[in-house]
Parts: structure tokens; C-alpha cells; sequence
């Protein structure tokens, strides 16, 4: 996949270079043009000839316009494909370093949530960095979501199904994270703003009227200059007439400044998001989920959503024709510009009163879906899990390894829970790999009931939700102990596996914010009840006295272990998860290491 991304990398940086000789050409050809036009009005000023500014002005004006469009045209395809470059780039940055450009999402991070902060789903070096490709604010919130709260299985599977389809289309999803890359530089609230500023209307008074008049005044003053060329006294006339035409537009100039203040800043905006919508409305699409959704913007009433927005970027984009002032005053007289695209725009609100919102939200799913997608594509040996039904609880996996750590150096372990209900315990060193494992099911788990792949050979789990008990952290601000986040956090616990459905915890160190002796009978107090509660999950703890709960609930309670072997008074951790209790602990040699000796009792 590297490979493939440094190649198209190169392709997109040639053809960008391409595009930017035509920009450079197409600068010098409108230099030209106005030096041409001051030429003109040098000659007309020498023979005393008001018809040769005018004749001038005109067809300047027109090559002057042709000229920009085409530049134009041609700054937005170099602009394209050196955005193909970027999403390129990131996507070799994110598999060799798990950076990237997108938000990492660290605007969800909440302590309070049941697993997020404990698992790192948002912020820095997250999951959500690793797995973002939303560009947009609703695509950001929406992929939040995702990873917020597992899915039911029938839309975990669609999403499935529809994750597989987009991650054959690579090109297409490349394409269409091209097309929305300028949301990362935009206010995050600009698709908000941009459907309240449709509803909000600009009065022009006399509207009628100059709308009548301002589709009849180029053709008046042509006639006019016509009639000049047979009668000399009427061309002073049409000076008249253009002076009164910019004299008028002039004279509506606040609600002009009023629209081009709100709509001149989003013109640009919306043409980049004609292209999102008409990438999706192009495409075919095989998958149940994915169809449907495209429907949602395809065309209805022989206008697609992408049309109508193109219309409304278009006539922004004429107002902004004023900015040139040579072209500004040229078209105002004759076209009276300004006013006609207020008129334009303010139509074409009245006449799309429909909400756009849907549309969007649209985009924002796909670019969700693109984001689960990513990981699809960039890791191919990774599985899309099976959801499994059944009363108990399954999550079964094979070789699963946590996808925040990079391949080279992560271990991958196996893991067993079907259709049951099972308290597992599980004791070793410190640094062995305990707090490393629960992380590893855990993160994995919240992918799975996304829709998304699994960092794994195989995994079979049930919709559950995940709860966990990790780090937990004393609070100046709330005046809250560590031992009172920790009862707070217990009393979350075994309040949600009495109301929530399926709840599967994993608990690292209960209660060491107390002394040992409590710290033992309150572990043991918990998971009893746990038990008498039916709940499900995996406690990881040093104290070997919880492993012997095995003995008293045979039938409920497995003993896992992660060992370590010394040799040579070094330390060696294998990172592999075994059954039964650990034996031995490295608490000892380490504090041997750094000179204090502890004298056996």
C-alpha cells in the first residue's frame, strides 16, 4: 500500500506542476489584455473618441472575463491534485507513524464516558487519530458517535458490507477526501453557517422594478451606441446611460456589501462541495447502505442536489466579479451585475426552501464510512469481525493485538469467551502486559461494533457495551480523592450491569487507592457481587488472593496469567497470556536494581 500511495503521489505532483504552468501562461495573457485596454483609452483621448473606450471596455471586458474563468479553472486543478497528494501523504504518515492531518478528536475526551478516555478513542496518539478521514465538522461528529456507542448488528453489518465496497474504490475515496480536504482550514461551524445564511433573506427595494429594468438596459445601451455610430450626437448619450446604470447600482451598494459580506466568503465553499456530492452521485454503488444513502442526493425533479449548489456557487461567484474593479465597472454598466446576481441569489433561496441538511448529513456519513474504510484498505490482514447472537456473551478472538501499537513491536494473543458467562481474573508482573491486554479487547471491541475491521486474524463478539475501570484520576476542580473517583467509578459499574444490556467491564487494579487489607476485600466484595449480578468482564489485579475466587466459583471465575522469566538478572516478558495463576513477580528484583534490598520475613 505504501508503494501504491508513493506512486500516486508522483503521478498528482506532475500533473499539479502541469496545471501551474497554464496558471503562470493565463497571468500573462490577462496582463496583456490590460495593457491592451490602456492602449485603447490612450488612442481614444488622442483622437477625442468616447466610442473607443466604450467598443474597448467591452471587448476587454469579455476577453478579461474568458480569461479568469479559464485560470480560475485551471487554479482549481492544480489546487485538486495537490489536495490527491496530501491525502496520499497521510495516508503513508498514518501507516508508518500513526500521524494525521485530520482532527484527532480530541474535542470528545470526557473521564466520565464508560471507556473512552480509557481506552484512548480521542486525542492525541487516539484511535480516532488513527482512524479519522473526516474532513467536515457532521463528519467528525458523526464518526465520534460511531466510536462513542456500539451499533446494533444490522447496522454494524451494513456498514460492513458498505466498508468492503469503498475500500475496492480507492480511487474514488481519494477522490472524494480531495474534494472536502479544505474543510480542515475552515471554521468548523461553515456547513451551519452556510444553511442559516439561506434562510435569511436581502430586502432591495423597487426590486420588481429593477429587475425589469436591468433585464432590458444592456440591450437599451447597445442600441444606443448603434445608433451612434450613424448619428454622432447620441453617443454622448449612452456616457449618460452608463453613468445613471452605475449611479444605480451604486446606490444599492449596502445590500450588495450586506450579501457579499455573508454568501462572498462561501462561494468558493460550496464549489468544493458540488464535487463531494457529484462523486457520490456518479458512482455506483452495489451495497444496500450505500445506495440508499446516495439516493438521498441523487436526482429528484431532474435536479440534483450537486446542480442546485453549483447554481448558488455560481452566482456567488459572479458577485465576486465586483473585486475586479476595471471588470466590476465594466459589467455594472452595462449589465448592472451587482444587482442582477442579489436578484439571482435571492431567487434561487426562495426556490430551494428545501433543507439541504439532509445533504450534508449525507456527506458526513460517507466521510465516516471512508474513515472505517481507511483502516480496510492501509491494513488488509486485519478481519471485519462476526457479531454473534446468543444469550451469553461471546468475544472470541485469534492473534488479536492492539492497533495503536506499531506491528513491528505489538503482540498478538488469542482470547476465548463464547456464548457464556465468565468472570476472568488475571495476575502477573508489573510491565507484563496485563493493562496492555484489557486495551488491546477493549479498542478492539469498540472497532468491531462500529462496523469496522478488527486488528486481528479472526474475532466473534456479541453487541455489548464497554465499561471500564482504569485509569481513574483524583480531581482538584470537583475536590475528588482517588479512592472516592474510584467508588464513583465502581458505583457506575454495577449500576450499568443492572440496566444496561450486556455489559462487558475490564477492570485494571481495583481500589488501589486504599490500603491492602481493604483493597483485597473490597476487590473480592465486588466481584461477588458482580457475579450475583451475572456480569461479564476481565479484572486484572496483582493480588494473587483474588485468584482464588476460582476455587469458590468454579463455574464462573477463570484464571489467566501473563508471566516473566529472569535470566541472567535481566528481566524477559513475552507478552503471551496463559491459563492459571502467576507465580512469578518482578516488584522485588526491580527494586534490586536500583539498590534496595528486600530481606525475606
Amino acid at each position: 500500500m505504501i508503494n501504491d500511495y508513493r506512486q500516486r503521489v508522483t503521478a498528482a505532483e506532475a500533473r499539479a506542476d502541469e496545471y501551474q504552468k497554464l496558471v503562470s501562461n493565463y497571468s500573462l495573457y490577462r496582463l496583456g489584455i490590460f495593457g491592451l485596454f490602456i492602449l485603447c483609452v490612450c488612442l481614444a483621448v488622442s483622437f477625442d473618441e468616447i466610442m473607443i473606450i466604450v467598443v474597448t471596455a467591452v471587448i476587454s471586458g469579455l476577453c478579461f472575463s474568458w480569461l479568469i474563468t479559464k485560470q480560475n479553472h485551471f487554479e482549481s486543478l492544480k489546487n485538486y491534485y495537490l489536495d490527491i497528494k496530501k491525502v496520499n501523504e497521510n495516508e503513508i504518515s498514518s501507516i508508518l507513524n500513526k500521524s494525521n492531518i485530520y482532527h484527532d478528536g480530541s474535542w470528545f475526551i470526557n473521564d466520565k464516558h464508560y471507556y473512552t478516555s480509557d481506552l484512548d478513542i480521542f486525542g492525541s496518539n487516539s484511535l480516532f487519530q488513527l482512524v479519522n478521514r473526516s474532513a467536515t465538522f457532521p463528519g467528525i461528529i458523526k464518526l465520534a458517535a460511531w466510536l462513542n456507542a456500539s451499533a446494533t448488528k444490522a447496522v454494524i453489518l451494513s456498514r460492513q458490507q458498505a466498508i468492503e465496497e469503498i475500500a475496492t474504490k480507492n480511487d474514488w475515496k481519494i477522490d472524494f477526501q480531495a474534494h472536502l480536504l479544505f474543510s480542515l482550514k475552515q471554521q468548523k461551524e461553515q456547513i451551519k453557517s452556510l444553511l442559516e445564511y439561506l434562510k435569511i433573506p436581502v430586502e432591495l427595494e423597487q426590486r420588481q422594478w429593477l429587475s425589469l429594468y436591468s433585464k432590458i438596459a444592456p440591450y437599451f445601451l447597445l442600441a444606443v451606441i448603434a445608433a451612434g455610430v450613424f448619428y454622432s450626437p447620441v453617443r454622448y448619450f449612452a456616457g449618460v446611460i452608463a453613468l445613471f446604470n452605475n449611479r444605480l447600482v451604486s446606490s444599492k451598494s449596502e445590500s450588495v456589501n450586506k450579501t457579499d459580506l455573508i454568501a462572498g466568503r462561501i462561494g468558493a465553499t460550496l464549489g468544493h462541495f458540488v464535487f463531494a456530492f457529484r462523486s457520490i452521485e456518479n458512482q455506483e454503488w452495489q451495497s444496500e447502505y450505500l445506495e440508499k444513502l446516495s439516493q438521498r442526493i441523487k436526482r429528484k425533479d431532474d435536479e440534483a442536489v450537486s446542480d442546485k449548489i453549483k447554481q448558488l456557487s455560481g452566482l456567488i461567484n459572479k458577485l465576486n466579479y465586483r473585486l475586479n474593479l476595471a471588470l466590476g465597472f465594466a459589467l455594472n454598466i452595462f449589465l448592472l451585475w451587482d444587482i442582477r446576481q442579489i436578484i439571482a441569489i435571492e431567487h434561487w433561496k426562495k426556490t430551494n426552501q428545501e433543507s439541504l441538511e439532509a445533504a450534508f448529513d449525507v456527506v458526513a456519513e460517507y466521510e465516516a464510512l471512508i474513515s472505517l474504510a481507511s483502516l480496510r484498505i492501509n491494513y488488509p490482514n486485519w478481519c471485519l469481525p462476526e457479531i454473534a447472537e446468543g444469550a451469553g456473551y461471546t468475544l472470541t478472538a485469534r492473534q488479536i493485538a492492539h492497533p495503536l501499537i506499531n506491528a513491528n513491536s505489538r503482540i498478538a494473543n488469542d482470547y476465548e469467551l463464547t456464548d457464556t458467562f465468565k468472570i476472568d481474573i488475571i495476575t502477573g508482573s508489573n510491565m507484563a502486559g496485563k493493562s496492555t491486554f484489557l486495551r488491546t479487547i477493549g479498542i478492539n471491541t469498540v472497532l468491531a461494533l462500529c462496523g469496522a475491521p478488527v486488528c486481528a486474524e479472526s474475532m466473534q463478539v456479541s453487541v455489548v457495551t464497554i465499561l471500564s475501570y482504569m485509569r481513574i484520576k483524583d480531581s482538584l476542580n470537583e475536590s475528588t480523592s482517588t479512592f472516592k473517583a474510584e467508588i464513583d467509578r465502581l458505583q457506575m459499574l454495577l449500576a450499568a450491569v443492572d440496566s444496561d444490556a450486556k455489559i462487558f467491564f475490564l477492570i485494571d487494579e481495583m481500589l488501589r487507592g486504599t490500603n491492602s487489607v481493604d483493597k483485597y476485600l473490597g476487590s473480592k466484595a465486588v466481584i461477588e457481587q458482580l457475579i450475583s449480578k451475572k456480569g461479564v468482564g476481565v479484572v486484572a489485579t496483582h493480588d494473587l488472593q483474588i485468584a482464588q475466587l476460582e476455587e469458590r466459583y468454579p463455574q464462573y471465575i477463570r484464571n489467566f496469567y501473563f508471566d516473566i522469566q529472569v535470566k541472567d538478572g535481566q528481566m524477559l516478558f513475552d507478552y503471551k497470556i496463559r491459563h492459571g495463576e502467576c507465580k512469578t513477580f518482578n516488584a522485588s528484583l526491580l527494586l534490586k536494581q536500583i539498590g534496595i534490598n528486600i530481606e525475606a520475613e
